[in-house]
C-alpha cells in the first residue's frame, strides 16, 4: 500500500504539475504576457512543482528530513546523474556567461544551504535548525536570482532569440486544468509523503535516506525526461541551464518557503550529504572550465554518474 501510495502520488504530482503548467501559461498567453515572462516564472514553476510539493507537505506534517534530504538529493541527482546521463547522449557545451556566473552561483547556493543547517558547529546551538528567518533569507536570495533571469533573458530577446511557443487553450479548459491541477499536487503531496514514510518505517531506515534517495529521484523525473530528450534533439546544452536553474529553485524558493511555513529540524541530513551537494556543483564547474573547451564529455559524464553511484551507495551502507 505504501509503494502505491508512492507511485500513485507521483503520478498525479507529475500530471497536475503539467495540467497547472498549461493552464496558466495558455491563461497568460491570454493575457499577451511575453513567452519569455511566462517561461521564467509559469514553466520554470512548474518543473520545480513535484519538489515544491513534496517539501511543502513534508514541512506541514513535521517530516522535515524528508522535506531537507528532497532538496539536498534532488539537487544532487540533477548535477550528478542528469547531467551525467545527458552527457553520455551527446557531450554538453557549456556557455561563458553559465561558467563565470550561473554555476558559481548554484555553487554559492549549496555553501549558503551548509552554513544554515550548521547551528550547532556555528552557534554552538543544541540542534541545527533551517528557522523561519533562514527561509525568508533564502527567499530574499530567490528574488535576487529571478531579477538577475529577467535580466539575462530580456538581454538575450533583444540579441534575436526564438521564443518559445506557448499553446493557447480555450479559457473554460485553462481553469479546469488550473483547478485539476492545484487538486492533483496537493492531493498527491500527501499521498507522496506517507507512502515515503511508511516505506522508511517498514525498511527500518531514516527518512532521511528516503528522502535522499527515493523521495529526490521521484521528483527530479520532470528534469531528467526534459533533459535525454533535449540531448536526443540535439540540444544538450538546456540540460545544463535545466539543471542550474532547478537547483537554485529548489534551494531558495522550495527550501525557503518550506522553512518559512515551518521551521526544519535536521535530525538525519548530515554534512556528508551537504558537502557532497557543494562538492558537486563545483565537480560540474571543474569539469566546464579546465577540460575540453567548456563541454561536459561521455567521460566527464560517466564520471559524475559513478560519482552519484558511489555515494548512493554510501548513504545505504550506513543505513
Amino acid at each position: 500500500m505504501d509503494i502505491l501510495s508512492l507511485l500513485g502520488g507521483l503520478l498525479l504530482i507529475l500530471l497536475g504539475a503539467n495540467g497547472l503548467t498549461d493552464g496558466a501559461a495558455s491563461i497568460a498567453k491570454r493575457f499577451r504576457i511575453p513567452s519569455i515572462v511566462i517561461g521564467l516564472t509559469i514553466v520554470a514553476f512548474g518543473t520545480s512543482a513535484p519538489e515544491l510539493t513534496v517539501s511543502v507537505s513534508s514541512a506541514l506534517k513535521g517530516s522535515a528530513d524528508i522535506a531537507i534530504g528532497n532538496v539536498v538529493g534532488s539537487n544532487i541527482f540533477n548535477t550528478l546523474m542528469i547531467v551525467g546521463c545527458t552527457a553520455l547522449f551527446a557531450p554538453i557545451v557549456i556557455s561563458r556567461n553559465t561558467l563565470r556566473k550561473e554555476i558559481p552561483l548554484c555553487i554559492l547556493s549549496s555553501i549558503i544551504l551548509l552554513i544554515c543547517a550548521n547551528d550547532v558547529f556555528l552557534d554552538h546551538s543544541s540542534e541545527n535548525i533551517i528557522s523561519t528567518t533562514d527561509g525568508l533569507l533564502l527567499l530574499c536570495f530567490f528574488i535576487i536570482f529571478l531579477g538577475y533571469t529577467f535580466a539575462i533573458a530580456f538581454q538575450g530577446k533583444k540579441e534575436g532569440e526564438t521564443e518559445e511557443e506557448i499553446k493557447q487553450l480555450p479559457m473554460w479548459r485553462s481553469i479546469l486544468y488550473i483547478i485539476g491541477g492545484l487538486v492533483a499536487l496537493i492531493a498527491g503531496g500527501n499521498f507522496f509523503v506517507d507512502g515515503a514514510s511508511g516505506i522508511a518505517r517498514n525498511l527500518g531506515v531514516s527518512e532521511s535516506v528516503i528522502g535522499l534517495t527515493l523521495v529526490a529521484g521521484g521528483t527530479s523525473l520532470p528534469e531528467l525526461a526534459t533533459s535525454i530528450v533535449a540531448a536526443l534533439k540535439k540540444n544538450p546544452e538546456i540540460a545544463i541551464g535545466n539543471v542550474i536553474g532547478s537547483n537554485l529553485f529548489n534551494i531558495f524558493f522550495v527550501l525557503g518557503c518550506s522553512a518559512s511555513i515551518t521551521p526544519l529540524h535536521l535530525t538525519g541530513i548530515t554534512n556528508m550529504d551537504l558537502l557532497v551537494l557543494v562538492g558537486s556543483s563545483i565537480l560540474l564547474w571543474i569539469f566546464g572550465l579546465f577540460f575540453a573547451k567548456r563541454t561536459i564529455t561521455r567521460i566527464e559524464g560517466s564520471i559524475l554518474i559513478l560519482c552519484y553511484i558511489a555515494y548512493t551507495t554510501v548513504l545505504i551502507y550506513n543505513v
